[in-house]
């Protein structure tokens, strides 16, 4: 068996060798990423429940032409959620990427672990159980609720399914989620407590309750006229973000474990920020410090400064906060800032919550490994505050060898992870 336990030694370098996503432009990674480069969006009208005109918000980022009967039989599409479907289906394809071979005994699966985050669980369970308890009485209430609704199911059912015994749990702070995930699944192989960690997270909130919810705060966009046009990051007359839904997955190795099985190697993480706004429950604070410790402290993991900075893939999620986080990279970039592209792939795929950070986080690292850096799509004019270049005019090729991936979410957190090209 492949085991790398060293006592006292130094942090291990830790490794991608497996990506998997299902996403509102794709139900895999590679059509996900040609519909990136290609600016598409994966805007449409809500599809998932009867959005009536009470609804302020009309429109969502869908996971489109996507059967469960594809990948479960009935009765256990029956027992998932959707946010656990679509975790199975983005870690079945990470894991088959990566070629680890969890069945053959030559690797340690007490050394396999997962983390999968979910801001918000499975929402339309909890909605479809409620309402049958109101009108039928508790008695109705399915025995599988409480797995199907809670957060770290995913995590749960992919260990299950493939025998990892490792580290286990989930990872929930909103749409900072996955990018904890991947962050904290790093540091578990880089000190030496996993050899391979399944990293990611899912969400599926396109129900009623979340859109009347999200509504009430008016943090979402109602273009309800212009689904495909409506997440509209860094613009001028942006007007809140559009719901998404989808999973992402990596597969992360310490660099020794991957090399003895003789695994392709996509990226390396090197860098993990976390910090706190300790500001306020929703809003970012106006010069963005929060943001700016994380992506500091990012840096400072990697040993790096500003300047090996090449791309972002900003938080960017199309509401006032786009300017707060500008001003947060120019603080920690300095002049740096204006020679880089600062990117949002949620121009396209809407803002996924808890999973957003794992898809940008795939993102980035199909920058790093090819140079080519998605669009910003539906730029309508400029914002003085929003003055970086956000490859509003389509794809740039760039040559970058570290991208950094921002992820914040409701109730302050900050998180910027730091990814190395493979050389």
């Amino acid at each position: 068996m492949l085991k790398w336990t060293q006592a006292g030694a130094s942090p291990r370098r830790v490794v991608v060798t497996g990506m998997g996503l299902i996403s509102p432009v794709g139900n895999n990674l590679q059509e996900s990423w040609d519909s990136l480069l290609a600016g598409k969006s994966g805007g449409s009208q809500v599809t998932q429940f009867e959005a009536t005109e009470e609804f302020p918000c009309r429109i969502g980022c869908e996971v489109k032409n996507f059967d469960p009967l594809d990948h479960f039989d009935k009765r256990e599409a029956r027992r998932h959620d959707r946010i656990a479907q679509f975790a199975i289906v983005a870690a079945a394809e990470a894991l088959a990427s990566s070629r680890l071979d969890t069945g053959s005994g030559s690797i340690d699966a007490e050394r396999c672990g997962v983390l999968f985050g979910s801001g918000i669980g499975g929402i339309a369970t909890f909605e479809e159980q409620h309402k049958k308890m109101l009108e039928k009485g508790p008695g109705r209430v399915s025995p599988f609720f409480i797995p199907m609704f809670i957060p770290d199911i995913a995590a749960g059912l992919i260990s299950i399914r493939w025998g990892l015994r490792g580290p286990n749990y989930a990872t929930v702070s909103a749409c900072a989620s996955s990018a904890h995930a991947i962050g904290n699944a790093m540091r578990h192989i880089r000190y030496g407590e996993a050899d391979v960690m399944v990293a990611g997270g899912s969400e599926a909130t396109i129900t009623p309750m979340t859109y009347a919810g999200f509504s009430a705060m008016k943090a979402m966009s109602t273009r309800n006229d212009d689904p495909t046009g409506a997440s509209r990051p860094f613009s001028s007359d942006r007007d809140g973000f559009v719901m998404g839904e989808g999973s992402g997955a990596l597969v992360l190795e310490a660099l020794e474990h991957a090399e003895a099985r003789g695994a392709e190697i996509l990226a390396e993480v090197v860098g993990y920020g976390i910090s706190a706004d300790a500001f306020h429950i929703t809003a970012p604070p106006p010069d963005g410090y929060g943001a700016q410790q994380a992506m500091r402290t990012a840096l400072e993991d990697v040993g790096m400064d500003a300047s090996n900075v090449d791309y972002i893939n900003a938080h960017g999620t199309s509401t006032m906060a786009d300017a707060v986080e500008t001003k947060a990279i120019k603080a920690v970039l300095g002049d740096r800032a204006y020679e880089i592209v600062v990117g949002s792939t949620k121009s396209m795929t809407g803002h996924l919550l808890g999973a957003a950070g794992v898809l940008e986080a795939i993102a980035s690292i199909q920058v790093v490994r090819t140079g080519r850096i998605p669009p910003t799509i539906n730029f309508q004019g400029p914002d003085e505050e929003c003055d970086l270049e956000y490859a509003h005019g389509g794809v740039m090729q760039r040559d970058v060898e570290i991208a950094l991936s921002n992820s914040f979410g409701f109730g302050g957190h900050n998180v910027c992870l730091a990814i190395r090209r493979w050389n």
